[in-house]
């Protein structure tokens, strides 16, 4: 089952966020598991080497051992413009998704992705669908 992974997840196992940690390690887990089903945006891994200090290189190369990342175009783009989403990142997200042809987005911010045209889980029944 193809899907993608929102920067929350990965920021959430990369920082080690106590709250969050097991299940979106648990997702990372079950990718490890099956390579090549899960995939994460080209912006994803800028904005974790933004966010996680000092540097989230090792991170990053750790995941794209069984991560893909889906090819980034100008109609991506474009569709990302045109999806009825308040947060433009979030819009690129579902564009790499679509892009890739992922069946969901896994993410915490369920909210900010209603409207997306993939529907999103959140680590938990993303977990609950692969028991």
């Amino acid at each position: 089952m193809k899907v993608l992974l929102d920067t929350d997840v990965l920021l959430d196992v990369a920082l080690r966020r106590t709250e969050f940690y097991p299940d979106s390690a648990a997702v990372l887990s079950w990718a490890e598991q099956h390579p090549g089903e899960i995939a994460v945006a080209w912006h994803t891994l800028a904005n974790l080497f933004y966010l996680v200090r000092p540097d989230a290189r090792g991170f990053i190369a750790d995941l794209l051992e069984f991560a893909e990342v889906p090819a980034t175009t100008t109609q991506a783009m474009r569709s990302a413009l045109g999806f009825p989403m308040r947060d433009l990142e979030d819009a690129m997200q579902v564009a790499a998704a679509s892009e890739w042809g992922a069946r969901y987005i896994i993410t915490r911010n369920l909210d900010d992705f209603r409207k997306s045209p993939i529907p999103a889980l959140s680590p938990r029944q993303f977990l609950s669908l692969n028991d």
